[in-house]
């Protein structure tokens, strides 16, 4: 059977034609050579079966990477690594904060505002160029999940409620004011169609196209500790649990690792991991 007639089935049940294209941008993405790329395809490609899930493809691409070298598979798997940051919302707020942290902004994270009907605790607020940018984080832990119009009805009320209070402020440090949506997974087109028409900025894993979550975290270098292929999900969850989100933080205190009783030698290696991705 021919590649073009392949049909997969996506991670919310729809069944779509496989793009071979696709993985090879997505292995590409990962810093992998040309090479190791056409090398991945073919082996992937001969596994190929109708009705094979996206799921699947993704973990033999990764396994076969991690074979080659573990930092292509380590930001290969960035997606699902957003995902379990879950199942609570806070890690990935914290995310979300980093990379605007290091994108220049300057960022408060669970602040209380005072709206004109009730007050409302506030995920991110980030202020750059004289402007403040009132944040809501939607995190879905189901990657077949979407995010559809109805978070950004809701997220716009909750910022029409504050965002006059704030403007009639008589000490301030900001000119405008700025409503956000973000989320790990996509929006649908009537989420973006009314965030477009209410004025919102929307961000999602590949929304504003070439500016999404999955660019910015790569032009930044700012990996969460979930990507590493040599932490236990029982330790990624004490870090975790500590607010230790990026792999730079992680970099920075090193000793949790001690106090999880980690060997000197994994130790080092853990570390090595972290020191790569951050400046991979």
């Amino acid at each position: 059977m021919a590649i073009k007639e392949f049909h997969i089935t996506k991670s919310s049940g729809e069944q779509v034609k496989f793009s071979l294209d696709k993985l090879k941008r997505s292995l590409q993405h990962s810093g992998a050579s040309e090479d190791m790329v056409q090398e991945i395809v073919k082996r992937v490609q001969d596994e190929l079966y109708p009705g094979i899930s996206t799921r699947e493809i993704h973990n033999r691409a990764f396994a076969l990477l991690k074979k080659k070298k573990s930092i292509y598979a380590s930001k290969y798997k960035l997606k699902k690594a957003i995902y379990e940051l879950g199942p609570t919302g806070f890690p990935f707020e914290r995310l979300i904060r980093g990379i605007l942290h290091y994108s220049g902004y300057e960022t408060k994270i669970g602040e209380m505002l005072q709206g004109n009907c009730v007050s409302h605790e506030i995920d991110v607020i980030a202020i750059k160029n004289e402007i403040l940018n009132v944040i809501e984080c939607k995190f879905h832990s189901d990657d077949g999940l979407k995010c559809n119009v109805k978070v950004p009805l809701y997220i716009n009320s909750r910022y029409n409620d504050v965002k006059g209070p704030l403007n009639s402020q008589k000490e301030r440090n900001f000119k405008a004011t700025e409503g956000w949506v973000v989320t790990n997974t996509r929006f649908t087109n009537d989420a973006l169609e009314y965030g477009k028409c209410a004025g919102l900025y929307l961000l999602s894993w590949d929304y504003p196209h070439g500016d999404g979550l999955k660019e910015r975290i790569d032009r930044l270098r700012l990996y969460p500790i979930t990507v590493s292929t040599l932490l236990s999900s029982r330790e990624k969850h004490f870090l975790l649990e500590r607010e230790i989100v990026l792999c730079r933080q992680l970099e920075k205190n090193s000793f949790l690792l001690d106090h999880l009783g980690v060997s000197n030698g994994r130790k080092q290696r853990i570390l090595k991991e972290m020191k790569s991705l951050c400046n991979s």
